[in-house]
């Protein structure tokens, strides 16, 4: 791990333990084991340690959904066509690892806990929170059942309520058990019976 790497490293745990406000560049260098000094030789303020770590987590969410196949806001149609071709199993199988991405996964867990810390103390930070865990999901997912709606895969219904009664419950199986480790299985089984009852609700055809 370079320098670099390892100060983005520190500053997250730091971010996600004391918030953004609540942490120094001093803490940071010290955290790393380097002079204040050093650090700005690898960035110039906070704010940039801090724009680079949302570069950073969106990058790793793009590698995340590339890794498992999922296709992207630009081919709708075919998208709407490649879930509506999975079968439940599948389905389910793929909602697990994209929880447990955001769950387990060390940078996402800090990143998410970061946010959620600072959102009321940093208005950029809320929108950035807001934007990554609110806004660009409920969109993405609204044009898509849009779509599998047009296409007959879900039966006709507001696509962008469909997308709340999907991503709220999960959105809050994050914030339920992002201090509960040992209960992972818990959580993955509320989670398999929250995408079984959607699938039940608005999928047209049943496996």
């Amino acid at each position: 791990m370079t320098t670099k790497e390892l100060i983005i490293e520190k500053a997250l745990t730091l971010f996600a333990e004391n918030g953004y406000q609540g942490t120094s560049v001093k803490n940071i260098a010290d955290a790393v084991g380097i002079k204040d000094s050093s650090l700005y030789k690898h960035f110039k303020s906070k704010k940039e340690i801090f724009d680079t770590i949302v570069q950073e987590m969106s990058s790793r969410m793009e590698q995340m959904s590339l890794g498992y196949g999922l296709p992207d806001e630009d081919g709708m149609e075919s998208a709407a066509a490649l879930y509506g071709a999975l079968t439940l199993g599948a389905l389910l199988d793929l909602s697990k690892k994209i929880f447990l991405f955001y769950l387990k996964d060390e940078f996402a867990a800090r990143f998410r806990r970061m946010l959620t810390i600072e959102q009321y103390r940093d208005r950029e930070i809320y929108e950035v929170y807001r934007q990554i865990f609110m806004e660009a999901g409920i969109t993405y997912q609204a044009a898509l059942f849009e779509e599998m709606c047009r296409q007959g895969i879900f039966r006709s219904s507001s696509p962008e309520i469909m997308a709340l009664h999907f991503y709220a419950p999960i959105f809050f199986l994050l914030n339920k058990y992002d201090q509960e480790p040992e209960k992972k299985e818990e959580a993955l089984n509320v989670l398999e019976a929250h995408v079984r009852e959607f699938a039940r609700v608005y999928r047209q055809n049943q496996d």
